[in-house]
């Protein structure tokens, strides 16, 4: 079938490419809908490879999507032919102790869609085990079913911040996972969200939103503005998404005595970071990697209203044009958050 294939670093063409549709018993056949361009595809288009995944033959790029189901294997009694669906892009290894334990987002067998050598979803039709893919809410479009992938990343970084109703965080870095981020955490209960970042128009769009206060960080310190904004005693929980080795040096200025830092952001080489200043605050530091056991949650949220991502897509591109939608994103446009790409030609 055709799909938008990544030859090589820097090279992607849409072209006819065999990809494996045979539906096993506990599997479900989706013919997708939209489909999300994220960072990581970006990179992988750029780059050629993140960290020690390197595309080492053509890869169909894709891992953010939704669709419809066509077809359904034989144990298969919770999702029917028919049903809207949104699919969790990452298939652990169900034996493997990283899932028992509930973890299984850092199981080291997962195959995890548009990562070599998996291909992604960016073709007419996808098949993936039932037990990850997700009936949408009737109020909930297949543009929000998309963006159920990215938004659970930030229920996972609000989840490992244990949040407390009331709490004050910053996000640092105003990029797509940011904002997810800032949302998830007042959706948590938080009562105030400051985020930070370069970008105006990218602070503008996040500011629409109650609750999150931006803060150009070209114009005014951050250190500061959480100074200002705590009574000088520091945010409660701090998430780093920048994923900028400069973003490490005011971390734990920023944070209270006894608050927690979460990372997110993932540098592309090792980063120095200032022990003794989250010794001596007792900071309590985390990590996120994807997601577990909260895609269904991050959909609820998003059917219940809390979340609204909408505002969020700022681009969409027919299939036909999925070239020119990856090298938009490549160009890295201040105004542009999440670009998606429909598969049928028609949005809903």
């Amino acid at each position: 079938m055709q799909a938008l294939v990544l030859e090589k670093k820097g090279e992607l063409s849409l072209r006819e490419i065999a990809l494996p549709l045979d539906v096993g018993p506990d599997d479900v056949r989706i013919a997708i809908h939209t489909v999300g361009v994220c960072g990581s595809d970006v990179h992988y288009y750029t780059h050629g490879a993140i960290g020690s995944y390197i595309v080492r033959a053509p890869m169909v790029l894709g891992h953010e999507a939704s669709g419809t189901i066509v077809e359904t294997g034989a144990n298969v009694t919770r999702l029917t032919v028919g049903d809207r669906v949104c699919m969790e892009p990452g298939v652990p290894n169900m034996s493997s102790r990283a899932t028992k334990l509930g973890i299984y987002n850092v199981d080291p067998d997962v195959k995890f869609w548009a990562t070599p050598p998996v291909h992604g979803v960016l073709a007419p039709q996808a098949v993936h085990p039932a037990a990850f893919t997700y009936k949408l809410p009737d109020n909930v479009s297949f543009a929000e079913g998309a963006m159920v992938e990215p938004f659970a990343i930030g229920m996972q970084a609000a989840t490992r911040a244990r949040i407390v109703p009331g709490d004050v965080a910053v996000v640092v870095g105003c990029g797509p996972i940011g904002i997810m981020i800032a949302l998830a955490a007042l959706a948590g209960g938080c009562s105030k969200v400051l985020i930070s970042d370069f970008s105006a128009p990218k602070l503008q769009i996040a500011g629409q939103y109650p609750g999150i206060v931006p803060v150009n960080i070209g114009e005014q310190s951050l250190v500061e503005a959480v100074a200002a904004a705590t009574d000088k005693w520091g945010a409660d929980i701090v998430f780093e998404a920048s994923g900028s080795p400069k973003a490490f040096a005011d971390l734990f200025d920023v944070v209270r005595p006894g608050g927690a830092v979460v990372l997110v952001g993932l540098p592309v080489e090792a980063v120095e970071i200032n022990v003794p200043a989250a010794i001596s605050k007792e900071v309590r530091i985390e990590t996120v990697f994807r997601y577990a056991n909260i895609f269904d949650r991050a959909l609820q949220l998003i059917a219940s209203g809390k979340a609204d991502l909408k505002p969020l897509i700022t681009g969409t591109y027919d299939f036909t044009d999925s070239i020119k939608a990856f090298e938009r994103a490549a160009q890295g446009n201040p105004q542009d958050v999440k670009l998606q790409i429909l598969l049928t030609g028609e949005k809903g």
